[in-house]
């Protein structure tokens, strides 16, 4: 007899999320170093933390407005013009979200109709292609090379450009590789948007974690994109902030009020207090954004120079975000396999590369989010499960 409750259709190609299920597995294993997660291993400073324990102190325990609270809406609309040259009017063309994650899934289901094609990159986060496909669109990846420096080749973007194209999705910095386009990487991508009139979703999550004096652009800011074009961001991770779920899109009134309708559907608001507490980070000193990233450099210039001591890995330099992607291949093990056996004998979590796509596998992600510390000891016992698997 068919059950009721049978999965919707349109579930059945999606998985279980492989960093969710790697940070899982963790918890299960005593004296396990988690190097899986995408979050911070810092708390936020004192001035974001009093934002909200005031707001809840003084009653603001209620529903705000479905695009957020007004004085934060003014003070992202400030941002996106004092760090991009970009206007946005805080009533209509900036709304806040459950993180970035919920804005990117907002915007497919409000802007993709079935069939429509959504170019992804591949490696790259993992909710883009399940929220394609929840709203009925086809994922369509864009490769990124390592031989390219985990970067697209426009070519190859234009020759996957259909008439049933109509979303890109950008991610700089990337996530998984921690690759970060310059300005004539963006343009170029600009130029194509307009060119196939593409509505273009930019996630810029990471925009204030970049290394080695490189920066970073925002590609509403080119000639023909403001109005193209959705700028994803969030406190999670600038402010170390991942729990408490405040994310916020840019865009122009047409695109971003059908994305309001389904946000008013979904969850009604933020929650008030997270938002006051977003409000304080964004009002606040921003001294302790730069000390984390200082921090993060630390990490990253320690784990590349190991994982490159380590007989087997090779591994390019990341300029952004807080992840590195080394490649794996000469294991002749599949990256699932080879993140299992990091697991289970040297007790230290990573994530497999074909969960970030197709052309991830041959990698594994390493977070370098956690304490110096714990990036020595795991390091450590990376080489020696490597060395008794080379045995």
């Amino acid at each position: 007899m068919a059950l009721r409750g049978k999965a919707a259709e349109r579930l059945k190609n999606l998985k279980v999320s492989g960093i969710r299920r790697f940070f899982a597995a963790a918890d299960e294993i005593p004296n396990v170093i988690n190097l899986s997660v995408g979050e911070p291993d810092f708390v936020p400073p004192k001035h974001i933390l009093e934002g909200g324990w005031q707001a809840i102190a003084k009653g603001k325990t209620h529903y705000t407005s479905t695009n957020g609270i007004l004085e934060l809406r003014e003070a992202l609309a400030q941002k996106a013009y004092k760090d991009y040259g970009l206007e946005y009017d805080p009533d209509s063309e900036v709304l806040i979200t459950v993180g970035g994650t919920e804005a990117i899934a907002l915007a497919l289901l409000a802007l993709v109709n079935p069939g429509d094609e959504v170019l992804i990159p591949n490696p790259g986060f993992v909710c883009y292609s399940p929220s394609a496909l929840i709203a009925g669109g086809v994922p369509i990846s864009v490769p990124l090379l390592e031989e390219n420096g985990f970067k697209p080749s426009m070519d190859t973007v234009t020759s996957l450009i259909t008439e049933k194209s109509r979303v890109m999705i950008l991610n700089s910095p990337n996530n998984p590789t921690g690759a970060v386009f310059s300005r004539d990487e963006l343009a170029a991508f600009a130029k194509i948007a307009v060119e196939h009139d593409l509505i273009v979703i930019s996630d810029e999550v990471y925009e204030k974690i970049l290394y080695d004096g490189v920066k970073h652009y925002c590609v509403a800011s080119f000639p023909g994109m403001r109005d193209r074009t959705l700028v994803v961001n969030s406190f999670s991770k600038t402010y170390a902030m991942t729990g408490l779920r405040v994310g916020y899109v840019y865009g122009p009134r047409e695109l971003l009020s059908p994305i309001w309708l389904v946000h008013q559907y979904l969850v009604a608001c933020v929650d008030t207090f997270a938002q006051y507490a977003a409000l304080a980070a964004l009002k606040g000193p921003q001294d302790f954004v730069k000390d984390m990233v200082k921090e993060f450099d630390r990490r990253r210039c320690f784990v590349f120079r190991r994982l490159n001591e380590i007989e087997g890995f090779t591994c390019t330099l990341p300029k952004g975000a807080f992840y590195i992607f080394p490649n794996i291949k000469s294991f002749k093990m599949s990256s699932e396999d080879f993140a299992q056996l990091l697991l289970k004998e040297a007790r230290v979590a990573t994530v497999p590369g074909s969960t970030f796509g197709s052309y991830g596998e041959g990698y594994i992600r390493i977070s370098y989010a956690a304490s110096y510390e714990q990036l020595e000891e795991a390091l450590n016992r990376i080489e020696r499960a490597v060395r008794q698997l080379k045995s």
